[in-house]
């Protein structure tokens, strides 16, 4: 269990969810893409919101601006979460295309305005669980292309759900965040998924 519990902050940490998501998308879409496209696509994806993140953490820690890619302290989130801004935006404007992808498009604007919503509270130096902000974002996203494309995807859901718990138990049980904290990344992952819905859904 406590191995679990360890392992949660790595297995759904925050960087991870915009990959997951777009590549739920291409698996549960009825709709044809072709493979060499899907695969440019995620290969994108994963390079603006995964790789290139991580070596500016690498560059922000050589300079004595991180100590852990978990961006403990506050006042360490500032430049990351606005360098992430910017590539979530990248995303949206040459990577996906409102006409093709509206459902996965719309998925990477709630995650820019949860991103920038944690960038804004950073700077007035209030800290929120990213991991929580992450994992309602695609959780809502699931429960919404299950509505969309009228799947059965009640056991993803679950799994969301018991994801959500493991990881608020895991960052709680290693001091890394409040209870306020966590209810807080929660509600800002999860509330720009609700209000893009209705440019999509």
């Amino acid at each position: 269990m406590k191995f679990l519990i360890k392992s949660a902050s790595f297995i759904f940490h925050p960087l991870w969810m915009p990959f997951a998501g777009s590549l739920f998308y291409f698996l549960v879409t009825p709709r044809f893409f072709p493979l060499p496209l899907i695969q440019a696509k995620l290969l994108a994806v994963a390079i603006t919101t995964i790789f290139i993140p991580v070596v500016f953490y690498f560059l922000l820690k050589n300079l004595g601006k991180a100590d852990s890619i978990f961006l403990k302290d506050v006042n360490e989130r500032r430049w990351p979460l606005f360098f992430y801004c910017l590539l979530i935006g990248l995303n949206l404007f040459k990577i996906l295309n409102i006409y093709n992808y509206p459902s996965l498009y719309y998925y990477f604007v709630g995650m820019l305005f949860s991103v920038l919503a944690a960038f804004i509270l950073a700077l007035l130096k209030v800290k929120v669980s990213l991991h929580m902000l992450g994992l309602s974002g695609i959780f809502m996203f699931v429960i919404a292309l299950s509505i969309y494309f009228h799947l059965n995807l009640i056991y993803i859901i679950a799994f969301l759900v018991a994801a959500l718990g493991i990881t608020a138990t895991s960052r709680l049980h290693y001091k890394a965040h409040s209870w306020i904290e966590l209810i807080i990344g929660f509600f800002i992952g999860l509330v720009p998924q609700i209000i893009v819905l209705n440019f999509w859904l």
